[in-house]
């Protein structure tokens, strides 16, 4: 049976090239990077160049690049940082209700340590409010944590204007961008975007897993979260990890390589995808405006009255068709999504929505198939629903 992988928001398949980089490490360059001798040199060489390679995908100096072991990491380590780092000055700080549980998890970290979270709601789109935002901004505000692209219904958050009008009313506040859903999709310049922190993963990016990085202002001084041997310059101890990292710094360079066929082809899948479904009945998209703007070229995110997304995910599984009941970022224990909530998708459809995301290797041929797989499954599976 054909394989037809469309659950790249949860993870991404690792590039060949990568695969063979992360064996040759492992096995021939596999020195200790804080070494003095020449085994030691060699694996600090990958380290110098995979950070050269971020850092021109985002314009910025390689010291402003800190490697993690995720992006929830990078997510913890912006967040928590900062906030101890800059509690003499405010105890105030915004995010919204539909950021990915690193986020939002470690905003109740935080309030139970005394800080005061404002969370920004989102129209049914997903998108906050600008001027939500400025209404929020408080004399004590110190932080604020805006996502880039939803990672359930692919919405594009305008972190660029958030950027201007935080900076606006006070360039000392610090703003945080979580990037993991869009990096490798958009050209992200921190520097003309205001961002101050940018949290992002490497096994979303056709990478592998077990590897992320923090984009850090060089001007901004947080506290490090893992204390040691002060490697990264005392701001991540432990010894790294190599071949994550070098994997990490080619994932980064291919995917901008040919950034801008590749999302055309991504938008087109998309939309093709949307144009197959929605002419199934009582089968409907979120995240995408009544004016057909797409979101992101990756993520779909659709609702199937009367079919639970968990037997409608199981049933395109045994198909050979791998989607997500919602986000996979999360444990196995069933709960309401926020962002399904926030965006005030109809009780009925909570517990009905599966979510497609494509990658620059999904071809139309898959997306055919998807399309013809949904239209023979939903019928039968309305059958048997719930009375």
């Amino acid at each position: 049976m054909k394989e037809i992988y469309l659950d790249n928001s949860a993870t991404t398949k690792v590039f060949p090239e990568i695969a063979a980089l992360m064996t040759k490490i492992y096995t021939d360059d596999y020195g200790n990077p804080s070494s003095m001798h020449n085994k030691g040199v060699d694996a600090e060489k990958y380290i110098r160049t995979a950070k050269e390679q971020i850092a021109k995908t985002l314009k910025v100096s390689e010291k402003e690049i800190i490697f993690t072991s995720c992006g929830t990491e990078s997510d913890n380590m912006a967040l928590l940082g900062a906030a101890h780092a800059l509690r003499r000055k405010g105890n105030h700080i915004i995010t919204t209700k539909v950021e990915h549980p690193a986020v939002l998890r470690t905003m109740e970290a935080l309030e139970k340590e005394g800080f005061d979270i404002t969370y920004l709601g989102t129209d049914r789109y997903g998108v906050i409010s600008l001027d939500e935002l400025k209404d929020s901004v408080r004399d004590d505000t110190i932080l604020v944590s805006i996502m880039h692209v939803n990672n359930e219904i692919g919405s594009i958050m305008p972190v660029k204007e958030a950027g201007e009008l935080i900076k606006s009313i006070n360039k000392d506040i610090v703003f945080h961008v979580d990037a993991v859903q869009s990096y490798g999709k958009f050209v992200i310049n921190p520097k003309k975007m205001n961002v101050d922190m940018l949290s992002v993963s490497g096994h979303k990016i056709h990478g592998p897993k077990g590897i992320g990085f923090l984009y850090l202002n060089e001007k901004l001084r947080i506290e490090p979260l893992i204390l040691g041997g002060g490697q990264q310059n005392n701001m991540r101890s432990g010894t790294e990890n190599v071949a994550g990292i070098a994997a990490m710094g080619l994932a980064a360079k291919m995917m901008y390589e040919n950034l801008d066929d590749d999302v055309k082809r991504m938008y087109d899948h998309k939309k093709h995808l949307i144009d197959g479904i929605t002419d199934i009945e009582d089968v409907s998209i979120n995240g995408v405006s009544d004016d057909g703007i797409m979101g992101a070229p990756h993520v779909i995110s659709v609702s199937v009255k009367d079919v639970r997304a968990e037997v409608l995910l199981h049933a395109l599984e045994d198909k050979g068709i791998y989607v997500s009941a919602g986000s996979a970022c999360s444990t196995h224990k069933k709960s309401v999504s926020s962002t399904l909530s926030a965006i005030g998708l109809e009780k009925n459809l909570l517990d009905s929505t599966v979510r497609f995301s494509l990658s620059v290797l999904t071809t139309k041929d898959e997306i055919d198939d998807a399309i013809k797989a949904m239209h023979e499954l939903i019928p039968v599976l309305r059958k048997y629903k719930p009375h």
